[in-house]
C-alpha cells in the first residue's frame, strides 16, 4: 500500500502544484449556464442536444506536463521533451492509468479527499468547459484569424515544443483548450450523438475498442480545433499530438 512517506519531495511538490491548478466548474453559477447545447450540425457532431449538469467538478488549468507525468508514472514517453511541455505519445489506457495512480498519490498526500477522484472528462464535460458559456465555433468567438492567440496549430507550430500555458486561456482560465495536443475523453467512439447522455456523463459501450479525442493539435488545421469537433480513434493510438487533461470529481 502506498503511504505519504513513500513520496519523494519532488513528487509531493509537483502533486501539490497539480492540485493548485484545478479550476472549479459550477454549472449554473454566474454567467455559466446549468445547461448547454452540445454538438453542431455536422454529421459526426449531431444531433445537437441539450446537456444539463446536476453536479460541479474541477478541471486542470493545463494539459498534464511531462514533469508531472514522470513524477507519477516514473517514465516519459514523449517525443518532444520538456519538463513543462504537455506529455504525449500515450494511449487511452496510459492516460487512465495516470489518473488512477495520481488519485492514489494525492489521497495519501492528503491533497484531495478520500471521496475525490482524478479522471478523464466525458465528452460533455469537455465541451462544456471548452465552450466556457459560449455558443460560438471557438471559446473566443467565430473569428479564425484570432485562433493563433489561443492555440498552437498548423498555422503557427512546427512541433510540440512550447510549455503549457503560453497562449491565451478561455473564460474559465483554461489553457490550450484549442490545439496543442488532442485530449482523451472517457466516451467510447460512437459516430453520432444519437444515444448520447444528456446529464454530462460519458457514453460508454463496453465492447468498443475506440475512444474520443477532443480539441485538435499542433498538427491540425483550424476546422479541427473547434469546441465541438470530435475525433474517433483506436484506444491504443499513440501519437506525438495526443495528450490528456484531467478533471477532479467527487464520487
Amino acid at each position: 500500500m502506498l503511504h505519504a512517506d513513500d513520496l519523494t519531495d519532488t513528487q509531493q511538490k509537483l502533486l501539490k502544484t497539480f492540485r493548485s491548478e484545478f479550476v472549479q466548474i459550477t454549472p449554473g453559477k454566474g454567467k455559466f449556464p446549468k445547461s448547454f447545447e452540445m454538438g453542431s450540425d455536422l454529421p459526426s457532431e449531431s444531433p445537437k442536444h441539450t446537456v444539463t449538469f446536476d453536479y460541479s467538478f474541477f478541471v486542470a488549468r493545463y494539459e498534464v506536463p511531462q514533469n508531472l507525468w514522470e513524477a507519477v508514472m516514473g517514465s516519459n514517453p514523449s517525443r518532444w521533451k520538456g519538463p513543462r511541455n504537455s506529455v504525449e505519445e500515450l494511449t487511452f489506457h496510459d492516460a487512465q492509468k495516470f489518473c488512477q495512480t495520481a488519485t492514489k498519490m494525492m489521497r495519501e498526500a492528503k491533497l484531495i479527499e478520500k471521496n475525490q477522484t482524478v479522471r478523464l472528462p466525458s465528452e460533455a464535460e469537455w465541451e462544456y468547459f471548452a465552450r466556457a458559456g459560449t455558443k460560438t465555433v471557438y471559446s473566443f468567438g467565430d473569428e479564425v484569424k484570432l485562433l493563433g492567440d489561443y492555440a498552437w496549430f498548423t498555422g503557427n507550430a512546427a512541433g510540440n515544443d512550447p510549455p503549457v500555458g503560453v497562449k491565451k486561456p478561455n473564460a474559465w482560465g483554461l489553457y490550450d483548450i484549442h490545439g496543442y495536443l488532442w485530449e482523451w475523453c472517457t466516451d467510447t467512439g460512437s459516430d453520432s450523438y444519437q444515444s448520447a447522455p444528456k446529464d454530462g456523463r460519458a457514453q460508454i459501450d463496453k465492447d468498443s475498442k475506440t475512444r474520443i479525442l477532443r480539441g485538435g493539435s499542433w498538427k491540425d488545421k483550424a476546422d479541427k480545433l473547434t469546441s465541438s469537433y470530435r475525433f474517433v480513434v483506436p484506444a491504443e493510438l499513440t501519437d506525438d499530438a495526443v495528450g490528456l487533461r484531467c478533471i477532479l470529481t467527487t464520487k
